[in-house]
This record gives structure tokens, C-alpha cells and sequence, in this order.
């Protein structure tokens, strides 16, 4: 006669319950906060810069004297620095030596400064933004080839602002400029100037000198 073997009640359940922990542990997630998910590309600094989000830098607001600019390269902290403008328009970085800022846009320094390290790193990324706005400007808006902000170089009238922005376009109503002009007493003051009668010779006094702040307007 064949013995069977007998197997206890508890030693069932205390098997089923060992298969399913087994089972539970394999399909849980992973103990990460809810919400979070760990990604190895966003932390690792060898990420390859496509993947780094892109600063679309400036390029119609002009740099000048005293401005404070930020400039940042990547992986770079020692080159990477807050820097005012000299009163000669230069900067002076690491590497790069002196460079003219004054006169040139955030997006021209950009590529200036990174052509310069061109011969000491791969690809270099560099970012330029205008931190303190501190030298003297003017504003010219509306019909003309390149509006936008100017530094106020000495002795410069409204005909040399409209000229330093591109001239007037075709459709641009010549008689109707003006100068908007803030007032030492918080106000502004609204100062026509009459285009076709300045180039005819009749009125050359309303070509007056721009002053700091002064907002051109060309409809």
C-alpha cells in the first residue's frame, strides 16, 4: 500500500502568501515621491547641449557704457560673470582679453565672445543678457528700418537718430514725426518735426539735439 503524504492547512496559506509578496514586490513602482521621476538625462552634466534649453537672446537692444551684462558659458563658471561696461565700451574675460560690448547687441557679443574661445574649447555656448540698463539712450519707433534703442553719442540730432535706424520706409508719414520728451516735472513734452521741410531747407532749427530718454516717433 502506496503512504500519501499530508499537508497541513497552514502550510498552504503561509505558501500562497509568500507567492504573492513575491509577486507584489516584482510590479511595484519604484520609491519615488508621487509625481517625481528620477531621469539620469536631466542631472547628468554630460547631457549633450541640443537637449539644454535655448535663451533667445536680444537683438535690437544695443549695449553701452556702464551697462551691466551677465554673461554666462557654458560649464564655465570661471569665464561666467556679471561685468559692467567700461567707459571705453570694452569688457575684459578670461580668455577672451578685452572685447568691445559698446555698440553691439547681446546676440553680436554672444558670437563675438564665443568665436574667441573658439580656440580654446569645442563649441562654446555663450549667453549674454543685459542685466542693468545704466548708459543713456533714446527710442525710436514706428516707420523705420530698425527701430528699437540707441546709445546717445555726442551731438546727435533727430535726422542722425532716424539715419542710425535704417532711414525711413515707404509709407512713413514724413510731416507727422515727433519727439516725445519727459519734462523735469515728470511730464513729456510732444516736439513735432516736419521731415520734408527740414529736407527743403525751410526749417533746419527743428533738427534739435536727442537728449536721454527721449522717445522718436515715426507713424
Amino acid at each position: 500500500m502506496k503512504s500519501s503524504t499530508i499537508v497541513s492547512p497552514t502550510f498552504c496559506l503561509f505558501a500562497a502568501l509568500l507567492i504573492v509578496g513575491n509577486i507584489w514586490g516584482q510590479g511595484s513602482p519604484s520609491n519615488q515621491p508621487d509625481g517625481q521621476t528620477q531621469s539620469s538625462a536631466s542631472t547628468d552634466p554630460s547631457t549633450p547641449s541640443s537637449t539644454r534649453p535655448k535663451v533667445r537672446s536680444d537683438d535690437t537692444y544695443v549695449i553701452g557704457d556702464a551697462d551691466v551684462l551677465s554673461i554666462s558659458v557654458w560649464k564655465e563658471p570661471d569665464i561666467s560673470k556679471q561685468i559692467p561696461v567700461r567707459s571705453d565700451g570694452k569688457i575684459s574675460l578670461p580668455l577672451v582679453g578685452d572685447i568691445q560690448a559698446t555698440g553691439e547687441t547681446p546676440l553680436q557679443l554672444e558670437r563675438a565672445i564665443a568665436e574667441k574661445l573658439k580656440g580654446y574649447m569645442t563649441d562654446p555656448e555663450v549667453t549674454v543678457i543685459v542685466e542693468q540698463i545704466n548708459s543713456p539712450k533714446y527710442n525710436i519707433f514706428g516707420q523705420v528700418g530698425r527701430p528699437g534703442s540707441f546709445i546717445i553719442t555726442a551731438g546727435i540730432t533727430v535726422m542722425d537718430a532716424i539715419a542710425a535706424a535704417g532711414g525711413l520706409r515707404d509709407f512713413a508719414k514724413k510731416k507727422g514725426i515727433y519727439i516725445l520728451r519727459q519734462s523735469p516735472g515728470g511730464g513729456v513734452t510732444k516736439i513735432p518735426f516736419n521731415y520734408d521741410k527740414f529736407i527743403k531747407g525751410k526749417d533746419p532749427s527743428q533738427n534739435i539735439p536727442i537728449m536721454p530718454h527721449d522717445t522718436i516717433v515715426v507713424p
